[in-house]
């Protein structure tokens, strides 16, 4: 076990502690967990900085840092729709583009394409956007302004948009490479 794999397992344990310190019942519960999420989401650049800058890139890491990317989003948007039924449509937007390019990617893999699938800067304008949604989304409580949650929903609705788009620029990578040459 590597440092970068630490991060990386961390990111997955903080989930239920995440969501333990939103239910609390404390006027910090909030802000708490908007603080532990940040931390869990800022775990994803960590585990890609330490295997780098320590050359601890392993086969365990690439396949445990996506998975934890997706179980971090997917579960905390699902808490979020169940005090904000409204999220549902972005929500389910982010969590089936999620699964629709990681089978993607798995599937290229399988063909040895999957360097054609690698993360484009629309995939990390997506994952930044989407992760300041859903802090300001964990932050908005019934005390905080309403602008707060607003900014949220904003947030999350053009991460779904995001979510589209990047998606859309996968398929059509991966669509290109599998279509037969003439």
């Amino acid at each position: 076990m590597n440092w970068a794999n630490i991060a990386t397992i961390s990111r997955v344990v903080l989930i239920p502690v995440v969501i333990y310190c939103y239910h609390l019942d404390t006027q910090s519960s909030y802000l708490l967990a908007a603080i532990l999420f940040s931390i869990a989401s800022l775990t994803d650049w960590l585990d890609g900085f330490l295997a780098r800058k320590l050359n601890q890139a392993s086969e365990f890491g690439a396949f445990a840092d996506p998975i934890a990317d997706k179980l971090l989003v997917a579960i905390i948007l699902i808490m979020l729709v169940s005090i904000y039924p409204s999220l549902l449509l972005p929500a389910g937007i982010i969590i089936a583009r999620e699964i629709l390019v990681s089978a993607l990617r798995e599937w290229m893999a399988a063909k040895g394409l999957r360097d054609k699938v690698a993360v484009k800067f629309s995939g990390k304008l997506k994952t930044t956007v989407q992760m300041f949604a859903i802090i300001t989304l964990l932050l908005a409580n019934p005390s905080a302004p309403d602008w707060l949650l607003m900014l949220g929903y904003g947030l999350i609705y053009l991460a779904a948009v995001l979510s589209i788009s990047s998606g859309m620029h996968y398929f059509r990578a991966g669509w290109s490479e599998l279509q037969p040459k003439s």
